[in-house]
């Protein structure tokens, strides 16, 4: 594929279904000189179930930064080369930043091969607001960074997408319902593309319901979604942060009853979100 010239092709890959992979993505990695997979032994099924023979090395967070120059002296040389991950478009969320950063300082031509991608896919059927969204990546693992996180989107007007791991959903939903409030609409997105795909879609405190509910649900691969910020939603944050300032001192009764009277907000929805609260404690 290579004609004197090499050059550095992104090639999306399936998130999921396999009969995702496009003909020209296909082409392409049969064609280069080398497959840069982020994990070669995850990437060989999916390798042999489209009958390439390609070498592959591996290039992953790890490694990336050490071997960006290699790489880049090769493709100067001539050498074509594919980088992919292991599921979905190259670079979201994923490694290659470094290395398509310094093939493009030094000239190397870097070419896209478009295809899935979870984030797009989850959006696309959410429901939510698609004109303007904001992409936010994996949240940080531990509660008070990921408050902190969410504190800061939660006037946000765009809608927000996050990718999520199973076994941080539960927590990172708690997380959200304090900060977003229980009455935001959010979206869960599961296992997109495989057996097991799920879209559920509610308020936040309705999918914390049905998480702890159904453990299954909490399996897989999850893009995350929560509406962006209205007027109605910020007088709701306003009550929700009252609310749970009251209950570090009060009984949930009179705690939601005095949040009630400072901010006017109705004292069943304010009851539903500090049974939430004291749950989640």
């Amino acid at each position: 594929m290579s004609n004197g010239t090499g050059v550095l092709y992104i090639v999306a890959t399936p998130i999921g279904n396999l009969g995702d992979i496009s003909p020209r993505a296909v082409e392409v990695l049969r064609g280069v000189d080398v497959i840069l997979a982020e994990d070669t032994r995850h990437s060989a099924r999916l390798l042999n179930h489209l009958g390439v023979k390609t070498r592959t090395a591996a290039l992953h967070d790890h490694n990336e930064r050490g071997i960006v120059t290699q790489i880049v002296s090769r493709l100067g040389a001539g050498e074509s080369m594919a980088l992919i991950s292991d599921a979905g478009t190259p670079l979201i969320s994923d490694p290659g930043y470094h290395l398509v950063r310094a093939a493009r300082v030094v000239g190397v031509k870097v070419v896209p091969i478009p295809g899935a991608s979870a984030l797009l896919v989850a959006l696309s059927v959410s429901g939510l607001p698609t004109a303007r969204f904001v992409f936010e990546g994996f949240l940080p693992p531990a509660s008070g960074a990921r408050r902190r996180a969410f504190e800061r989107l939660r006037h946000e007007e765009r809608t927000l997408v996050f990718y999520e791991a199973p076994h941080r959903i539960e927590d990172c939903l708690s997380d959200a319902v304090e900060v977003f409030g229980a009455q935001r609409e959010a979206v869960l997105a599961r296992e997109l593309t495989k057996t097991y795909e799920t879209i559920l879609a509610g308020t936040l405190a309705d999918l914390l319901d049905t998480l702890r509910s159904d453990k299954n649900q909490c399996k897989g691969e999850f893009v995350f979604l929560i509406k962006g910020s209205t007027g109605e939603d910020s007088k709701w944050i306003t009550a929700h942060a009252t609310l749970v300032h009251l209950l570090e001192e009060l009984p949930v009764k009179r705690a939601v009853a005095v949040a009630a009277k400072i901010t006017g907000e109705k004292k069943n929805r304010l009851y539903q979100a500090a049974l939430l609260l004291r749950q989640s404690e």
